[in-house]
């Protein structure tokens, strides 16, 4: 495939590649300061707040293949996070119908208290960060990003 010359990319192009930039460096900032605050607060990591963020939106469990695939990560990844969660009581895991080859895993009572305090501080850790955004390009810009993605899901 040949590519146009630098000097050819139009405008509106070179704005969409600083939109990227600034949006990039936004969540990245956003995204290292929650993980900061995680460690610090709860000695927890952002991966196991989001695999507890996961079960606590399915109260019955779910199976770890569809927990991988809901936070779009490898069976591997979330199994290590799975076992350590298991291990402290936070998470219980079962096969499902007797079939060895399937998990279903579930937030414990005192998993999904640990979970509710760690949601609450992480709400308003995003309302501290994002406090300068108004309430209309709040949600001006979640519906440009859902709008995106809804463009773009399901190409490979």
């Amino acid at each position: 495939m040949v590519s146009a010359p630098l000097s050819a990319i139009s405008k509106d192009s070179k704005e969409r590649l600083r939109l990227w930039i600034r949006m990039l460096r936004a969540s990245r900032t956003i995204e290292a300061e929650l993980r900061e605050r995680l460690r610090r607060e709860f000695d927890t990591t952002l991966p196991r707040f989001d695999v507890m963020a996961a079960l606590y939106r399915v109260p019955e469990g779910m199976l770890m293949s569809g927990l991988s695939s809901f936070l779009l990560v490898s069976n591997g990844n979330v199994t290590g996070i799975v076992d350590r969660l298991v291990s402290e009581g936070l998470v219980t895991r079962a096969r499902r119908n007797g079939d060895r080859r399937t998990s279903m895993v579930k937030l414990t009572d005192a998993g999904r208290a640990q979970f509710e305090a760690m949601a609450a501080a992480h709400e308003g850790w995003i309302g501290e960060l994002l406090g300068g955004v108004g309430e209309e390009d709040t949600r001006r810009l979640a519906t440009m990003l859902k709008s995106f993605r809804s463009n773009w899901e399901g190409r490979e």
